[in-house]
């Protein structure tokens, strides 16, 4: 539990970073509110195909393979930059993204990668996948950072 205030404003609540269990196993809000950001982007985007002259079926697939390619660079990142011995002590726990750490710069640029590989791939435009997903970022992104901030991270220095 995290107790969170806006002294400016008069408020202040708790908030649980647990959003629900099933099976004995912890759903968090960071995790949830990414997944909906994500969702919310996609579903944007796949909307806004035909506007950007895109198959669907095709930027579905460049969306995916971007998807799987931001989450293992996002980790990759982390792993490289990570300042402290933990990955040197246990390496296996390289591979327990469930535990954190994942950074967004490396997310994007798995996912553009990635994402670009597989328009070039299926013979669509890159700069059209690129322009509709930055769209989708925006969106997810805003989001997103709501799950930051129910993590207690990202949100700046005490003012």
């Amino acid at each position: 539990m995290y107790h969170v205030q806006f002294p400016g404003l008069g408020l202040s609540f708790t908030v649980n970073p647990v959003a629900f269990s099933v099976g004995g196993h912890e759903f968090r809000w960071y995790g949830v509110i990414i997944a909906a950001g994500f969702l919310l982007a996609f579903l944007y985007a796949l909307k806004s195909c035909k506007k950007f002259h895109l198959d669907e079926d095709k930027f579905i697939d460049a969306v995916l393979l971007g998807l799987v390619g931001g989450i293992v660079c996002a980790r990759i990142y982390y792993v490289v930059f990570d300042s402290s011995d933990q990955f040197i002590k246990n390496p296996v726990s390289v591979f327990y993204i469930w535990n954190g750490g994942l950074a967004i710069y490396g997310g994007i640029i798995g996912g553009l990668l990635c994402g670009a590989l597989v328009a070039r791939l299926h013979k669509i435009s890159v700069p059209a996948v690129l322009d509709l997903g930055s769209l989708g970022f925006l969106i997810g992104q805003s989001i997103g950072r709501w799950g930051n901030f129910v993590n207690q991270e990202a949100f700046g220095s005490a003012t």
